[in-house]
């Protein structure tokens, strides 16, 4: 599966490639696919090929196709509510208009959308309706959507000759000019951990592009644990770039509440074909709320499911579509019904316990339309960017659909660019001489389980400036013990992680403690309501001007 072939050695870099892609998800492998007809491109994957968001993803991807009744405005004027405010309309019109050509490069791509018969027995595209949407526009397979998606991509860049697949490799940090001395800023490349071999290469390319994924792992809870790291929002803080709007992360309502299965998602479309929140009695809880009730968007059902939870002293509530023929529930959604199935829960017959759990970074690396960073050279597409698409809070299925368009943006953008573009400047190795094996690694896991702890309990659902002051404080201590650790001992992949996070969590804390409104998906108990005395404003962080080593 994984080749490691490449042009010759720059200089004194291990590789050199013409662009550098780290995350093989949706948006990375995209973007792969558009360039490699021309360029030379490298796709790191700091797991398994599989082993990302895209390929958990249950719902779909948004595009407006039943023309009688949906439209492109109201797919944006939905987005534009979801979003409370913070959207930039012209992002998310020219995010929207390209929901059915993203659709249809995807079916020539290989993938095989869910369809039906129509009325005079044609096949046409199945649509789910989620929260948030006013009609039914979710293109989807099953309820394995990602999946899908992600096989059918990695299976057309394993087949290109100018895709190097690297399975394993985690960025450690990004290379700029600056940080080699020179006068004038761009990117020249990344130092790269083969975490198998334990190595460290230095990998030169005259573009590198962030689609590292979001950063839900800073929190106890998530519905993708084991990938978003906030790895590319960490190393583009470090190399220079502005950050946004952290303090929006959106918790799904619906997690299975489950000893052995603590991160299985329950896809909002099963609350879109008519599943019930209901207490331990019974009780719909969700009109108390919101008059769309179920049908809300994720930030409104996620924090009634948490005010109930707490106001009944509850381990959990229950999704109920049991009303629903088992023929209906297994059509539908065959991945959920056997999941808990195996864990002994029939949907058909029984509700379904869940929770919510952090699964999505609203926020993150600042863009323009055309995928471009603060750095010349460097871009970021997927959720590890700020693009305005989504404000205050994502509806839900138009992540794909970002991937998908700002892919296909940074192609459009790379290709206008590349030519003018200086070549790769000589890269120095990495230096391990001061560092040895760690035999303390149990630091790490300590580090690790504490702050993701505190950011659950106090950067949560709902926050206080108590709350908020108190994570600070811990997260002071624990960034400086990393610090230290890090200085100290030989990287493996968690040590990067646990480096990566606790920046995370400081940008979220730093962004939250400036905001003082509930907007969005950020709800703090001191201020409870909208700051209308000015226009909505996002909340951009800009680090100090990084040193020129920093490695």
């Amino acid at each position: 599966m994984t080749t490691q072939t490449a042009n010759q050695p720059i200089n004194t870099a291990d590789s050199y490639y013409d662009i550098l892609i780290a995350g093989s998800g949706g948006a990375g492998l995209s973007l792969a696919l558009h360039l490699a007809d021309t360029y030379k491109v490298a796709v790191l994957a700091k797991f398994a090929l599989t082993e990302c968001s895209t390929y958990y993803a249950q719902g779909g991807i948004s595009a407006v196709f039943d023309e009688e009744y949906d439209s492109i405005e109201s797919h944006i004027e939905d987005t534009l509510i979801a979003g409370a405010g913070l959207c930039d309309p012209e992002i998310v019109r020219l995010t929207v208009a390209q929901g059915r050509q993203s659709i249809e490069w995807l079916r020539q791509q290989g993938v095989n959308f869910t369809e039906e018969r129509n009325a005079d027995g044609a096949k046409q595209l199945h649509l789910n309706r989620e929260g948030g949407h006013s009609h039914r526009r979710i293109v989807h397979t099953d309820d394995a959507t990602g999946k899908a998606v992600s096989l059918s991509l990695i299976e057309r860049a394993q087949a290109h000759l100018n895709i190097t697949l690297l399975e394993y490799h985690n960025v450690v940090e990004l290379i700029t000019a600056s940080k080699l001395g020179a006068s004038e800023q761009r990117i020249c490349g990344a130092y790269v951990l083969d975490s198998k071999s334990g190595s460290i290469k230095s990998i030169a390319a005259k573009v590198v592009v962030l689609a590292t994924g979001g950063a839900n792992k800073v929190y106890l809870y998530s519905t993708n644990p084991h990938i978003s790291s906030g790895d590319g929002i960490a190393l583009a803080w470090r190399a220079g770039c502005r950050i946004s709007n952290m303090e929006f992360m959106q918790f799904h309502p619906t997690c299975l509440y489950h000893p052995t299965a603590r991160s299985f998602l329950i896809s909002e479309a099963v609350r879109g074909e008519g599943a019930h929140l209901i207490l331990p009695d019974g009780e719909r809880f969700m009109r108390r709320y919101d008059e769309r009730m179920e049908l809300a968007p994720r930030d409104i059902v996620a924090r009634a499911i948490d005010s109930e939870i707490k106001k009944h002293g509850i381990e959990c509530v229950y999704l109920d579509i049991s009303h629903k023929s088992r023929e209906f529930i297994q059509k539908h959604f065959p991945t959920i019904y056997m999941q808990c199935l195996e864990l002994d829960i029939d949907i058909s017959q029984q509700p379904i316990p869940v929770v919510p759990a952090a699964h999505y970074t609203c926020g993150g690396v600042l863009t323009d339309a055309n995928a471009r960073t603060d750095i010349p050279g460097l871009y970021a597409i997927g959720e590890v960017a700020c693009t305005g698409l989504h404000g205050a809070n994502r509806m839900a299925s138009n992540s794909l659909l970002e991937c998908l368009v700002f892919a296909e943006q940074a192609n459009q953008d790379i290709r206008r660019t590349f030519a003018q573009l200086p070549g790769p400047l000589p890269l120095p190795d990495w230096d391990e001489s001061k560092v040895g094996d760690s035999d303390e690694e149990v630091v790490i896991a300590h580090n690790w389980d504490e702050l993701r702890r505190f950011m659950w309990d106090y950067v949560g659902i709902v926050r206080t400036n108590k709350r908020l002051e108190r994570a600070m404080n811990r997260l002071v201590l624990l960034k400086e013990e990393i610090a230290e650790y890090y200085g100290q001992f030989r990287i493996t992949s968690d040590l990067l992680e646990l480096r990566n996070l606790v920046i995370v969590a400081e940008l979220i804390i730093r962004c939250a403690q400036q905001r003082k409104e509930s907007r969005g998906l950020h709800y703090t108990k001191d201020y409870p309501d909208l700051d209308n005395s000015q226009p909505p404003q996002n909340t951009v962080l800009t680090p100090e001007k990084p040193g020129r080593k920093t490695y």
